[in-house]
């Protein structure tokens, strides 16, 4: 019985997270939500998701070491 390796280097198991937005693409959703939205007052889900879009755009806008890189 010959014994193979689990995983060879060109087989490394895969991860099925998604790609974070880059800071401009996260920077439309922003602007896409807000004016979507104008004039009206928002629930407190509405709130909770711009809040989840803010998080994305500040991680999206930091380097490697946490460094802000540019701003909307």
């Amino acid at each position: 019985m010959a014994l193979t390796p689990r995983n060879t280097p060109d087989e490394r198991p895969r991860t099925n997270r998604p790609t974070p937005p880059s800071a401009a693409q996260a920077n439309e959703a922003i602007r896409a939500f807000v004016d979507a939205r104008a004039g009206q007052d928002w629930s407190s889900v509405e709130s909770a998701a711009y809040e989840v879009l803010l998080i994305e755009w500040a991680a999206a806008t930091r380097g490697v070491t946490g460094d802000i890189i540019e701003a909307a």
